[in-house]
């Protein structure tokens, strides 16, 4: 009998499956927040869930001081968390499940970047610029907001300053977004020069102003959308990226581009 012939020994090793969805940490521990507080605001009492939402949601009269005052609950301390807080609560299942739909690829592009304080830090001055960019708009409202959406803005607004670099957009994988992460971002002035970046700021515009999407106001008009705090975030994740952003910009000579390669970096 004929015995077997030998196998080469060099046989490269299987290659390693990566799934196609990967979420850094720091988004999954964020929406993980989100999901939990949302479990834990729906299980209260009737009585103790609108309570919830006064005390911790965004209410532009709180701050009114032209009326005769109004007592919410919090005090004086709810005048400074609410800035933030508001941004973990949701109405109902399709709201919360609307931001993380929008989440999953700005927010994962993100939070990949910036890492996780960075990240949550980040998330918390969006959500206060898109309260500041309310209580503008709404200076006598009693109606709460709430909802993540101006800090989701302010992920999409952030993801960007780097995601059109090379002319693409963003990835779920693991290998292309950690690549993605790693890419100089454009400075404000060149982004607001990219086809694709303004491209995409009218389309986001345009959706917002026109449908709004994202946030809500409890108690104002049926289907009533902030979509002023929308902005609020969208605008400061734009102009504050380069504060939360690690990953070092080029000398400049070394980042001026050749004529018609504006948005590639070597």
């Amino acid at each position: 009998m004929d015995s077997p012939p030998d196998l080469p020994s060099d046989i490269p090793p299987e290659p390693r499956r990566e799934p196609i969805l990967t979420l850094p940490g720091a988004l999954t521990a964020y929406i993980g927040l989100l999901a939990i507080v949302h479990v834990v605001w729906s299980a209260l009492p009737p009585e103790l869930e609108y309570w919830t939402i006064e005390a911790f949601g965004f209410i532009p009269k709180r701050y009114d001081s032209s009326l005769l005052p109004t007592a919410f609950p919090g005090g004086s301390g709810a005048k400074i968390w609410t800035f933030a807080t508001y941004s973990l609560l949701h109405a109902n299942l399709s709201h919360i499940g609307f931001n993380v739909l929008w989440l999953l690829p700005f927010g994962s592009a993100v939070a990949r970047r910036f890492g996780g304080l960075r990240f949550f830090l980040f998330m918390a001055v969006t959500a206060v610029a898109g309260a500041i960019a309310h209580l503008l708009t709404h200076e006598h409202s009693i109606a709460p907001m709430i909802g993540a959406s101006a800090s989701v803005s302010g992920a999409m607004a952030a993801a960007i300053r780097f995601a059109f670099v090379r002319g693409s957009f963003l990835s779920f994988r693991s290998d292309d977004a950690a690549a993605a992460a790693q890419v100089p971002a454009l400075s404000l002035m060149r982004a607001l020069q990219n086809p694709r970046v303004l491209a995409f700021l009218a389309i986001w515009f345009g959706i917002n102003i026109i449908f709004g999407m994202g946030s809500v106001a409890i108690g104002a008009e049926p289907g009533s959308v902030a979509w002023q705090a929308h902005i609020g975030g969208f605008l400061a994740g734009l102009v504050l990226f380069s504060l939360f952003d690690p990953v070092p910009r080029p000398p400049r000579d070394a980042a001026s581009e050749p004529s018609g390669g504006a948005d590639r970096v070597p």
